[in-house]
């Protein structure tokens, strides 16, 4: 029996075509969710000293102008950015220039953007000093340092001819740690070899590797599901979460954390296993010890792995174990991918009204 809710004319292809097979170890290069950064802020300019003279006008008093400031070092939100992987370990603004004669002031050093995906943490010594969470918002990791003063800035009734000048302050260090949480508004949850790669190969452009074994997911990625109306739902596969992942075994509270940015979730459970509902129970459960009403959140459960005979056995079994809606599909044969894909964009749309009646903006891809 078939399992899709169109027709067989409607319905898209079954075969899903194949994509070129890429080892975890490679894709590691892709996705970087945490960085240890430092960053100097530019030396301000040195002050000027000099005098000003001209014909018939030998003592004409001080005219050393002060020196520019430093750049600051701004980290950026950028949506177009998806990892931390570009940023560097180092950046340092730039200096800024001396001051010059005639009371001129030394151009201040130029600013030095880093550019991180929104959803970027910003950490000093453990705590959380930055939440990079819409696009375009900024943060100053290291202040540039002041310019120094000329000695035109020191010419006073009883010093009629200062000698003095001061030199630039240094900018400012700091070594900052990034943290990234995905903030897709998907999130796939499960167990090792549950088809989360499978199915978010067979729903997106994305690329996860897929083995016969567990944890062949190291590194979370993100798909874009994408519709007619040109609207884009990003899904995030976790890598597999295990018993007693909030208290970091396993990968651990590593990737728990991208799950806390989904605006919903999809619990993928692998049907063949023998009462499938238990780890059901075993995936909420440990969303809810790392975070308190992560598993309150609107989700609904995926029965993967429909294609095998027990699969079709368990199903009647787990629908009436659980309230919530269970979709069955097959992430391998491509059977009931396009209910999916419905329910998704009513979820996504039920998160858009939500966003607008708040007065907040949606996230969008």
């Amino acid at each position: 029996p078939t399992f899709s809710t169109t027709c067989a004319r409607c319905s898209k292809n079954r075969r899903l075509r194949q994509k070129r097979v890429i080892s975890e170890r490679k894709l590691t290069r892709y996705f970087v969710d945490h960085r240890k950064v430092r960053v100097v802020g530019g030396q301000g300019g040195g002050g000027g000293h000099s005098f000003y003279s001209e014909p018939r006008k030998i003592f004409g008093g001080p005219d050393g102008g002060n020196g520019g400031d430093g750049g600051h070092v701004i980290l950026k939100a950028d949506r177009q950015m998806k990892s931390l992987s570009s940023v560097l370990p180092f950046y340092q603004g730039f200096h800024g220039e001396r001051g010059g004669s005639k009371n001129c002031y030394g151009a201040n050093g130029a600013y030095v953007y880093v550019k991180v995906p929104v959803g970027t943490l910003v950490k000093e010594d453990g705590k959380v000093v930055a939440d990079l969470t819409q696009h375009g918002e900024e943060y100053v990791a290291a202040y540039g340092g002041a310019g120094g003063k000329g000695n035109r800035f020191f010419l006073s009734n009883e010093n009629r001819a200062p000698t003095l000048f001061t030199p630039g302050e240094p900018g400012q260090e700091r070594v900052l740690y990034l943290e990234l949480k995905t903030t897709a508004h998907a999130g796939l949850v499960g167990f090792p070899n549950a088809g989360k790669s499978s199915l978010l190969r067979a729903i997106s452009s994305a690329k996860p590797a897929v083995a016969a074994y567990p944890f062949t997911t190291l590194n979370p990625h993100v798909g874009v599901v994408r519709y007619q109306d040109y609207e884009q739902v990003a899904v995030a596969d976790i890598p597999g979460l295990i018993k007693g992942a909030h208290q970091n075994r396993g990968l651990g509270m590593a990737f728990l954390r991208h799950i806390e940015r989904c605006c919903f979730l999809l619990y993928v459970v692998d049907l063949s296993v023998s009462q499938p509902w238990i780890q059901l129970q075993d995936l909420k459960y440990e969303l809810e010890q790392y975070k308190k009403g992560l598993s309150e959140r609107p989700c609904v459960v995926i029965g993967n792995k429909i294609d095998l005979a027990q699969s079709r056995i368990n199903l009647p079994l787990l629908k009436e174990q659980i309230d919530t809606r269970v979709i069955a599909l097959s992430a391998l044969t491509g059977d009931n991918l396009e209910e999916l894909f419905l329910h998704l964009r009513e979820l996504y749309d039920t998160y858009v009204k939500m966003e607008q009646s708040r007065e907040q903006s949606p996230a969008k891809w």
